[in-house]
């Protein structure tokens, strides 16, 4: 995996050029830690970082063209070279033998069509010298990033990480209050925006055209989009069986040792009982526990594979770090970003790199298959919205009467049903159904009360009128929770670590599978991942099966017992040009630390806010 920079600028120098890239570079040396080259050409430089997994020895970015007109910057990886290589042979002499020339070669030759034919991860820049013309790109679902920010005099500066932006273009950055009000909602930028007014994301699934006598043009070249599954229930089980198979076995191609993440839930679980069944290969795995039993998976995840022989690797993380999560969110999301989870994949990330390059992840799982809980509790809701509004207040009252437990929601019922409350309370603001939100409407009003009724509108999301309420919140946590939370969490965290991650449950063919199919093929009663089970039943122990959904939950209600909620109230009394309230901030902690509820991932997603802007300052 790499990194990559380009910048235009009409007013800078090749000196100027040259010193920018060369921080800019610097700033992602952790994405490509193996090499790094940049390329001058009049007003613009281009440049990349490269983590070698494909083409070791060859395969030197900035690529270019055998005329020395077109610059390709890459960062991805494509599973399908081969085939697409030789869909071009007689109208290119390759050179190399990795995927980046079959990248270059096919967008000269074919344009953005050509990224129709390809399945892998990537984002890139590709440059045309003579027209002075660039084009962005970015994959299907967003696993790789990009940024880009208009410059004056008809600039551009476009990055894969925020912090290796900012030393390219060196103009103003102020905060944009939309995106703090997105975040404070949703725990992270909207598809598109950044907490920064002046900088954009490539939309997942977009290309960017740009010259300098013209406006920038941003437009889809793939759309997620549901089809109605032709065959039968038993006919979907076996083509999942087999497209899955193949998903895996594609992001095995490496030309190093590639190893698997392993939670001891059942999508990691899944992937790497077929890579030691179907494929016999030896295999590295890698957990994360907690000393918080509740939150603790290393023993399913030890299952697994002693099951299957996996050399396996597992740590404990016992503390948050504030060091570790400052480095984090100031060098390599460069923004706000609310899931706590990004410490532990992190620290999995780490262990990791010590023994591999690349680790398969089973990310996407929850979103394609119906896993995640709230799938469940909307189904519930249904029903709950018919009851009486007496009742319902009593019903109410009488959860919120007990104290709410710490333990994970997976070990306990009261914790389920305050959970429950709280989506209860959201209901209006979670209609339509964008993403899950963090705080209710009123609770967001009284935090943030300069913020309200900001926010950018959530991208268009394409109309599926034969999906029902559920596999309309798949499809939209599928474009907007994935790329702006998974995705994001999961990138960051892994390429600080130098590691790259691959997701088999994204590639193109299983997504449109999976949305083929209607909605109770996946969940029947409060079950959800039907359809996977059906298909590999016979590939994990019933108790992984059985389990009920965890997730990779972080026990941070106990940090803010301690030093992590007085570290909190000192960053909101220091944030005083802030849209925060330090007293609501005061309010929230003292209920979840002496009145009985559990507001830590939404303290932690304001301590993230203000530690961001503590460091910005």
């Amino acid at each position: 995996m790499c990194g990559l920079i380009f910048l235009f600028d009409q007013r800078l120098a090749s000196a100027e050029l040259s010193s920018r890239a060369t921080k800019a570079l610097d700033k992602i040396r952790h994405r490509g830690p193996d090499d790094g080259h940049f390329e001058i050409s009049k007003n613009s430089v281009i440049g990349h970082r490269r983590l070698s997994i494909i083409d070791i020895l060859g395969s030197v970015q900035p690529m270019s063209d055998s005329t020395g007109r077109y610059l390709l910057s890459y960062n991805g990886e494509i599973y399908n070279y081969v085939e697409a290589r030789a869909r071009l042979s007689g109208r290119w002499k390759f050179r190399t033998n990795g995927d980046t020339e079959v990248l270059l070669a096919g967008l000269i030759l074919e344009g953005e069509f050509f990224l129709n034919c390809l399945e892998g991860m990537w984002a890139f820049a590709l440059w045309d010298t003579i027209e002075e013309k660039l084009m962005l790109g970015r994959d299907r679902m967003g696993k790789k990033p990009l940024f880009y920010q208009l410059l004056p005099d008809s600039g551009v500066a476009c990055a894969s990480e925020l912090p290796a932006l900012r030393k390219l273009s060196c103009e103003p950055w102020y905060d944009d209050e939309d995106s703090a009000a997105d975040y404070l909602r949703y725990g992270y930028a909207m598809p598109g925006y950044t907490a920064i007014r002046e900088v954009r994301e490539v939309m997942p699934g977009h290309i960017i055209y740009w010259n300098k006598n013209s406006e920038l043009m941003q437009q889809p070249w793939w759309q997620l989009k549901t089809r109605s599954f032709l065959g039968n229930k038993k006919s979907a089980v076996t083509e999942l069986r087999e497209t899955f198979i193949q998903a895996v076995k594609r992001r095995m191609v490496a030309d190093v040792e590639v190893g698997a993440f392993l939670s001891g839930g059942v999508d990691s679980s899944l992937i790497c009982a077929i890579i030691r069944k179907e494929f016999n290969s030896p295999l590295k795995t890698f957990t994360i526990g907690f000393e918080d039993a509740a939150f603790d998976e290393r023993k399913y995840a030890r299952l697994v594979a002693d099951t299957y022989g996996t050399e396996h690797y597992e740590k404990v993380l016992k503390h948050w770090d504030e060091k570790a999560l400052e480095d984090l969110l100031m060098n390599h999301v460069g923004e706000p970003f609310a899931d706590a989870s990004i410490l532990p994949t992190s620290l999995v990330s780490k262990m990791a790199s010590h023994h591999v390059k690349v680790a398969i992840s089973g990310d996407g799982g929850d979103e394609l298959f119906s896993g995640y809980q709230r799938y469940q509790a909307r189904n519930i809701l249904i029903w709950y919205s018919r009851l009486p509004k007496g009742l319902r207040h009593l019903a109410e009252k009488a959860v919120r009467a007990l104290p709410e437990p710490t333990a994970h929601h997976s070990r306990s019922m009261l914790k389920k049903a305050h959970l429950f409350m709280d989506i209860v309370a959201r209901q209006k603001a979670e209609t339509p159904y964008f993403a899950p939100m963090m705080f209710d409407s009123l609770t967001l009003t009284q935090l943030a009360p300069g913020l309200e009724g900001k926010g950018h509108s959530p991208p268009g999301i394409p109309e599926q009128t034969e999906l029902d309420d559920i596999g309309r919140m798949m499809f939209a946590d599928s474009l907007i929770y994935l790329p702006q939370d998974i995705m994001t969490k999961v990138d960051r965290a892994s390429m600080a670590n130098s590691l790259e991650t691959r997701a088999p449950f994204l590639d193109r063919s299983v997504i449109e599978l999976a949305f083929s199919m209607p909605t109770d093929w996946h969940r029947s009663g409060y079950g959800g991942k039907k359809m996977l089970k059906k298909a590999f039943a016979g590939y994990l122990p019933d108790s992984i099966w059985k389990r009920r959904k965890q997730g990779f939950g972080v026990p941070i209600h106990s940090w803010f017992q301690g030093r992590l909620g007085e570290r909190l109230i000192s960053l909101a009394n220091e944030d005083i040009d802030g849209p925060i309230s330090p007293e609501v901030v005061s309010n929230l902690l003292s209920a979840h630390r002496v009145k009985g509820r559990d507001y830590g991932y939404r303290l932690w997603s304001i301590y993230s806010y203000l530690l961001w802007r503590s460091n910005k300052r």
